[in-house]
């Protein structure tokens, strides 16, 4: 299989979105990633036999334009970052803010001396929604173009991805101040079930995208990973809804 790097005028969330069916209906695509950051704006393609001119029609069919193929030695650092690997330092912002939260849960049962594991987790989750939101919300447009490329609801309705860095903001802060937990729980068992949803079409399909978890500040790919961070939120807020 060979990948091959191609120079478009895909310049944002909206045109991935509006190019990924058809790039996935070409029968000689086997995998693809979109860098927008990137001024070439560059499409990776891999498959058994990558041409220029198969590529080429294919984009074109959604209305956008490949101009011509780039030189893969100039191009390695460029491509890197479009088909990130899953290294340590790929995930190593996402770990990073992990370490800081389970610190940040620490320190608080320490200083309140309440250490039951439903405060800990309450905290944890607070704080969890908190940060993700802020960096959604730190570029919203750009987090709502990555996110319609792959959520099941916000693909139907754009507006939902607009709302939800702040559906997670409200979410953190009942947590931490510990109001309706019942209700504060369920909720996240529905936002975080349909979450997971997108995410589980996309592993499942293949796709090479980046995951708007931490909105567009950071580079992660869409993963098991990210999986995993949905369903560990889902985990303990139905472990709250049960508990109550």
């Amino acid at each position: 299989m060979e990948t091959k790097v191609f120079r478009t005028n895909l310049n944002c969330g909206s045109c991935v979105a509006t190019v990924t069916p058809f790039l996935k209906s070409d029968p000689t695509i086997q995998n693809f990633s979109i860098d927008t950051n990137d001024e070439r704006k560059l499409l990776a393609v891999s498959g058994e036999v990558v041409s220029l001119d198969q590529v080429r029609a294919t984009v074109k069919k959604a209305g956008f334009k490949v101009f011509e193929e780039v030189n893969a030695t100039s191009a390695d650092s460029k491509l890197a970052a479009a088909l990130p690997a899953k290294t340590l330092q790929t995930y190593f912002p996402l770990i990073l803010i992990l370490f800081y939260l389970i610190g940040f849960v620490a320190v608080n049962a320490h200083v309140t001396g309440d250490t039951s594991p439903m405060m800990l987790m309450n905290h944890f989750m607070g704080g969890f929604f908190v940060v993700f939101s802020f960096f959604k919300i730190l570029n919203l447009k750009g987090f709502v173009d990555s996110y319609v490329s792959y959520d099941v609801v916000a693909k139907q309705v754009r507006a939902y991805a607009y709302i939800y860095p702040f559906i997670e903001l409200a979410l953190g802060v009942a947590y931490l101040a510990q109001v309706s937990l019942f209700y504060t729980n369920l909720v996240t068992v529905l936002v975080m079930g349909i979450s997971s949803v997108g995410v589980i079409q996309s592993i499942l399909k293949k796709e090479k995208i980046r995951c708007a978890c931490l909105g567009t500040v950071f580079n992660l790919p869409m993963s098991t990973v990210t999986l995993v961070e949905d369903f560990l939120m889902l985990a303990m807020a139905l472990v709250g809804v049960i508990v109550k």
